[in-house]
């Protein structure tokens, strides 16, 4: 008997040591190799260019109660290392923004200060997860947001709730102006924590170059980081000079983002970037909000399509940097009969490559540019992918 009960004790103290050992290796493993939350989220980078409708795009997926937004956190690079070209902060635009992405706000100690608030990020009251809870209770996450409000009720939140609220949502968003090329990404979509897809936004240069010199002196910093002349020349002359300068450079992103994209089409961008026109967008906007939908992994809500109708169907003019309801189509096309030809006839010749692989056709005197009647935009070009099958048509 005395045999048996040791024999018990032993296998039951064997037992137990088992299972402590295989708890213990478990909460070990789990330490190790977490359950990662990256795996189900997506990333979606919107990627464009100043005064291309891309405020607009990003509202549209702010608004959205499954997404985290921010409109172009790599404006704190420009700002503080501002004496450096467009080319040499790329990879520290890069790296921001892979962290933003992956919910880790630490990156921003390097660009702000220590005990910063969320009102010290760039725009971030255009975010909608920024002024509904967790971070802030002023809106319920399926309400729709307004800047205004967001600026009055949830200035003073602290900025490290950030994280926590990233962490909440399935799909974190970024929009972009500071990228001239996808080759510098390409760490990204190899990068096995990140989901990431890109949007690339484009419109038409005549009317971009007439938005941006609207907003002339405000993009000047912006002009000198692109073209490496530290915006100093505030000039008029020379901030006009420097314009078409830089709207060369803008042109010319497009083209190399887009035949990346299209016609060398590597296997690490395969159904993960959709080229979208500005002008396609207003004109059938619950189409093309619905596409770009689609793409994220995102459904278009019944108070969203009002919202997206309300927005692209206003009175209103616009102005710079603000989203408001306006007649958006109308604001599209003002170039065509507010700009001087003179202007039109060196933006064509500056942007003409890319124009004519984006479908916007070019015109040869002001009475053209005129004819209202006459349509610039032309049907978008179709690529077939090497990557798509036979019966799918490329985005």
């Amino acid at each position: 008997m005395r045999l048996t009960f040791i024999t018990t004790s032993i296998v039951a103290f064997v037992a137990i040591q088992a299972l402590a050992f295989f708890f213990l290796y478990s909460r070990q493993n789990v330490a190790i190799y977490p359950s990662n939350e990256q795996d189900s989220k997506v990333h979606i980078l919107i990627l464009s260019s100043w005064r291309s409708g891309s405020s607009f795009v990003g509202q549209v997926f702010s608004q959205h109660p499954d997404v985290f937004y921010l409109m172009e956190p790599a404006w704190h690079v420009w700002v503080q290392m501002n004496r450096n070209s467009a080319k040499v902060l790329k990879m520290a635009v890069r790296d921001l923004v892979r962290s933003t992405f992956l919910c880790d706000m630490s990156a921003f100690d390097a660009y702000m200060s220590e005990d910063r608030l969320v009102s010290h990020l760039f725009q971030w009251e255009v975010s909608r997860a920024l002024c509904s809870p967790p971070m802030c209770n002023h809106y319920a996450r399926t309400d729709l947001s307004n800047d205004l409000m967001c600026k009055k009720h949830c200035n003073m939140t602290k900025f490290f709730k950030m994280e926590e609220a990233c962490k909440t949502y399935s799909h974190v968003v970024i929009k972009e102006v500071r990228f001239f090329e996808l080759k510098s990404l390409f760490p990204l979509f190899t990068d096995p924590l990140l989901n990431l897809k890109i949007i690339h936004l484009v419109r038409d240069p005549r009317a971009v170059l007439k938005s941006r010199e609207k907003s002339l002196y405000a993009l000047v910093r912006d002009n000198g980081i692109v073209l490496g002349t530290e915006g100093k020349q505030l000039e008029k002359e020379k901030a006009e000079a420097s314009n078409y300068e830089v709207m060369k450079e803008i042109c010319k992103s497009h083209i190399l983002i887009h035949e990346l994209a299209n016609e060398e089409a590597p296997n690490l961008l395969k159904q993960r970037y959709m080229m979208v026109r500005y002008e396609d967008v207003v004109r059938d906007p619950l189409k093309e909000i619905s596409a770009m939908y689609k793409f994220a992994g995102l459904n278009l809500t019944p108070k969203l399509e009002s919202w997206v109708y309300n927005i692209t169907h206003g009175e209103g003019t616009g102005s710079a940097f603000k989203i408001t309801s306006r007649n958006a189509r109308s604001i599209s096309e003002a170039w065509r009969t507010e700009m001087p030809y003179e202007k039109i006839s060196k933006i064509q010749k500056i942007c003409g490559k890319a124009m004519d692989m984006l479908g916007y056709e070019q015109v040869q005197s002001e009475y053209e540019q005129k004819l209202l009647s006459r349509d610039l935009l032309l049907p978008q070009r179709k690529y077939k992918f090497s990557w798509l099958s036979s019966d799918e048509d490329a985005t």
